[in-house]
């Protein structure tokens, strides 16, 4: 087998194979630990969740050792299972973080498979950080090559290339030699899959624990030397030309190791689509407004990215699930409450927009809009009007979430889910992550269990 040592694939190889966490920026390193933060928050967010209930009752008793930890949970099993599980808890909210360039959740696919791996095995907290960068960077920047062509045909980016992520990740543990490491992509080439259509049911969460799973496992069968093609990503054949109409391949490697992609992530204050961000922060201002009358609502019109009418423009939905992805059901809502958290996005807020009636949306779209803008204008039944409008919704790269805002985000979905032990001291090993000599003590804490 002979290497091609020019191919984008060795070169993402090479870098995740060599890069030393040494070499890589402060600022970055502290925006991991801010996503791992967040991520494990979202983790508590969902840890209760029905299907996360259906999914322990009908896959554990197919599990191995009980060696990982489900966070927020009592249960431990093995460490594709916890991977599994930890993920979809993670997204099923889709309160989880943001890179903006793609729309990807960069660390649900990603820190789930991270720890799974680090409880049964053992490995230090600078490991753990550097394969989280390392797995979060190749993730990020496969979703560049395949934007925007991949999402709009339908593919569930977050699952797609998440499974790059954790095969990448995980791969960073086990130490995998550069070939090895274009074994494990193609491993994860052959399994990616997730659709758009299973948005707001319990079968996206399927794709995004598979990510986590089938990504850890695509690392340990190349840790075995189980090959694939040299160009699973480039090829031909390979994953973006199959799955993007007009992939941009100098985004795989283009600054690589100087540009970090991961360090452009974002995190959300809304448990909802991104794209419905800046949105919620405009109803959010209109309806604290004086002469603001909920009740005497005629339409609203939404100029925005094309993208917020495409992900966003569902006028029926009838689960909270779904409500994450309406526009009608966010505006409705935030109308009606002047607040915007998990519970507004619940079954009952749901049947409480569907009996008091959601708003007729007119949706003009605007690609010069970035995804955290939104212009809106409420017209009311008098023909009065009250217009917002938002350029850097709170959340988003230019408005961000501070470290504090973070920990209390965390501290809230952990309370919400009944979590009674020592949250600070979680959110104290995360910050110190690199200090730690085994990285798993940070999935023993987020447990329910004595650990």
């Amino acid at each position: 087998m002979i290497l091609n040592r020019q191919s984008p694939e060795y070169r993402l190889a090479e870098f995740a194979a060599n890069m030393p966490l040494s070499d890589i920026s402060a600022d970055v390193q502290h925006e991991a630990k801010r996503s791992i933060l967040n991520i494990i928050g979202t983790a508590f967010s969902g840890c209760c969740e029905i299907a996360v209930e259906k999914a322990l009752d009908v896959m554990g008793p197919y599990s191995g050792a009980a060696t990982s930890s489900i966070i927020g949970r009592t249960e431990r099993c093995d460490p594709p299972l916890a991977a599994f599980v930890n993920a979809m808890s993670a997204n099923i909210f889709d309160y989880d973080d943001n890179h903006p360039a793609t729309i990807i959740h960069p660390s649900a696919p990603l820190l789930p498979a991270l720890l799974a791996h680090a409880e049964a095995h053992g490995v230090s907290g600078q490991s753990l950080l550097r394969a989280f960068i390392i797995g979060g960077e190749v993730e990020c920047r496969i979703g560049n090559a395949m934007s925007p062509y991949h999402y709009a045909r339908g593919w569930h980016i977050t699952s797609t290339c998440g499974i790059f992520g954790a095969a990448f990740g995980v791969g960073s543990l086990l130490k995998l030699k550069p070939e090895q490491f274009i074994f494990a992509a193609g491993n994860a080439a052959v399994q990616s899959s997730g659709l758009v259509e299973a948005l707001g049911s319990m079968a996206k969460s399927v794709s995004v624990g598979n990510a986590a799973r089938l990504g850890m496992m695509s690392a340990l069968l190349a840790k075995a030397d189980f090959d694939g093609p040299l160009e699973p990503l480039t090829g031909k054949h390979g994953f973006l030309r199959v799955y993007s109409d007009e992939p941009k391949l100098g985004e795989l490697t283009e600054n690589l190791g100087e540009v970090w992609e991961i360090g452009k992530n974002t995190y959300k204050p809304y448990p909802v689509g991104v794209v419905l961000n800046p949105v919620i922060d405009a109803s959010l201002e209109i309806a604290s407004r004086p002469e603001f009358n909920a009740k005497a609502v005629k339409s609203i019109t939404l100029k925005g990215h094309s993208l917020l009418r495409q992900r966003t423009d569902r006028s029926d939905v009838a689960t909270g699930r779904e409500s994450q992805v309406s526009a009608q059901h966010a505006i409705a809502i935030a109308f009606q409450r002047q607040k915007a958290g998990l519970d507004e996005f619940s079954d009952a807020a749901v049947a409480e927009t569907l009996a008091m009636g959601r708003p007729q949306i007119n949706f003009v779209d605007d690609d010069s809009y970035h995804i955290e803008a939104v212009d809106m204008t409420v017209e009311f039944l008098n023909d009065a009007t009250i217009h917002a409008r938002v350029d850097a919704a709170r959340g988003g790269a230019s408005n961000p979430l501070t470290d504090a805002d973070i920990e209390v985000k965390v501290k809230t979905l952990a309370e919400r889910a009944g979590f009674t032990k020592d949250i600070d001291r979680l959110i104290e090993a995360v910050w110190m992550i690199d200090t730690l000599e085994d990285a798993g003590t940070i999935a023993g804490l987020a447990s329910v269990g004595e650990k």
